[in-house]
């Protein structure tokens, strides 16, 4: 949990506090918004599925009297912590919480209670929380308790800090991130199969800290048989996430990295028709299988929403990096760019076809400004409709 932004060189603007839900008092709320958003993303890879909360506490005068962040799914909620570093100190006071405070018992008890008990009277929210198990029924269980509840502070930045568990609870399946590194000629590999290593340090730091952010992290049998990689942040996350390959055969190398290591869970995912000799060497090796009625990205997503995973990254090769993308299983690309000309007969290129026949059919994606990863140039682009 985080110290008190007044231990650390924040302070509040001196006297009582008052607002309503005026530009005005969006503008007065806003500056503990944003530090109750900064709480929140500490907790970023490691509250799936819950979202990404945080929370401040002002006492009855203004002052900053507590901070929390959701850590870890299954601990105390922002709220909780907050309130826990207040004391009695918040009572009469104001909570600034990034997403609507939950109404029902999960697997901890419901932090409209918690801010009730502890005689808070203004609770300022930045978004609803889409989960039909509150949806709402947060904030009427607060007003209906007598206090008041400004919303609307500093929305935008907090669905986007939470746009993977949004993803999730609208439509059943994690946000998928694609990754690619590539030279400038587009090419992703060498014609004889080579590609390590494309991108330079940095970079690969990076996508060590990109995989730290997701739940699972995909490859196909074909990126296990080439690069035998070993798909873990490195360290940046505990846990790691989980290694998945999506193979309908099983034709999978029997020392690969994957089975050799314990540092991070691993698990395959096929089809019924993959042979049982294969699905025996497997169960020998002590790999968690996953049997899918299809062997496709969309059915294998909606089994990893089942398992609580909010966001995934795919660092596949071309083909199922097309299947997944066709699929409405992408909604953002990490394209990295190193300053290198490959060549090389036949092209290895980042995706198989699209079933594109002219260009009036290509979706232009959003792009964000590339920036410098050492030598290499990262590219996002978001999908044009989340």
């Amino acid at each position: 949990m985080a110290q008190p932004a007044e231990r650390s060189g924040m302070s509040a603007p001196p006297g009582r506090l008052t607002g309503g839900v005026s530009g005005g008092a969006t503008a007065l709320w806003r500056p503990w918004m944003e530090r109750a958003l900064q709480l929140a993303a500490l907790g970023c890879g490691r509250t799936s599925p819950n979202p990404l909360v945080g929370c401040v506490v002002l006492d009855a005068e203004g002052r900053l009297v507590g901070e929390g962040f959701h850590a870890r799914a299954g601990t105390a909620h922002a709220e909780v912590g907050a309130l826990a570093q207040a004391g009695q100190r918040a009572r009469g006071g104001t909570a600034v919480v990034t997403l609507e405070p939950c109404c029902h018992h999960g697997r901890t008890p419901p932090c409209t209670e918690a801010l009730i008990d502890a005689g808070i009277s203004r609770v300022v929210v930045a978004m609803g929380d889409p989960n039909p198990l509150v949806g709402g029924g947060g904030l009427a269980r607060l007003r209906q308790a007598g206090l008041e509840v400004i919303e609307g502070v500093a929305t935008a930045e907090a669905q986007e800090l939470n746009r993977a568990f949004v993803h999730r609870i609208r439509h059943g399946r994690p946000l998928g991130i694609l990754k690619w590194a590539m030279g400038a000629d587009g090419r992703t590999a060498l014609g004889n199969g080579a590609s390590q290593w494309i991108s330079g340090q940095q970079a690969r730091d990076w996508v060590h800290g990109l995989r730290a952010s997701c739940d699972a992290v995909i490859v196909g049998g074909g990126t296990l048989r080439a690069d035998d990689p070993l798909l873990t942040s490195r360290g940046r996350r505990d846990p790691e996430p989980l290694r998945v390959v999506l193979s309908r055969s099983l034709d999978l190398p029997a020392d690969a990295r994957l089975w050799q290591s314990a540092t991070a869970p691993t698990l395959v995912a096929h089809g019924f028709g993959a042979p049982a000799r294969r699905r025996f060497q497997l169960d020998q090796r002590g790999v968690e299988r996953l049997v899918l009625e299809t062997c496709e990205p969309l059915a294998l997503l909606e089994r990893l929403a089942a398992r609580g995973c909010n966001q995934v990254l795919w660092e596949c090769g071309p083909d199922l990096a097309a299947a997944a993308l066709a699929q409405g299983c992408v909604q953002q690309v990490a394209a990295v760019i190193a300053p290198k000309l490959m060549g090389g007969t036949p092209a290895r290129t980042p995706l198989g076809d699209l079933g594109f026949t002219s260009m009036e059919q290509v979706p232009a994606w959003q792009a964000t400004p590339p920036r410098g990863l050492g030598p290499d140039l990262l590219w996002q682009l978001k999908a044009p409709q989340n």
